[in-house]
């Protein structure tokens, strides 16, 4: 499992909105969209996938780290959706 400290930018927020900003709130825009500069909705998503495509195997955390920096960096702004950003990463870094 990935955890806040492993995380390698640092640069997240991390404090839950009044309105219970929540991603693992399976209703509204915390459950299709992915806010990248909240740090819990970030490591809740970056997990979420290593279970996904991992099953329950350990996941090194290099892979883990290569896998937030390419959501920061690399995939669009533009797609925003965890089924979006989960999709573009498949189809551009397959061997993740």
């Amino acid at each position: 499992m990935y955890t806040k400290n492993q995380m390698v930018f640092s640069n997240y927020k991390w404090v839950a909105k009044v309105d219970h900003d929540n991603p693992k709130i399976i209703s509204g825009t915390d459950h299709s969209e992915l806010n990248r500069s909240e740090g819990y909705e970030m490591l809740y998503f970056i997990n979420s996938l290593a279970k996904t495509w991992n099953g329950n195997a350990n996941v090194p955390l290099s892979s883990l780290q290569n896998l937030e920096r390419i959501i920061i960096n690399k995939v669009p702004s533009n797609i925003r959706t965890h089924a979006g950003i989960k999709n573009w990463i498949e189809l551009n870094y397959p061997s993740i």
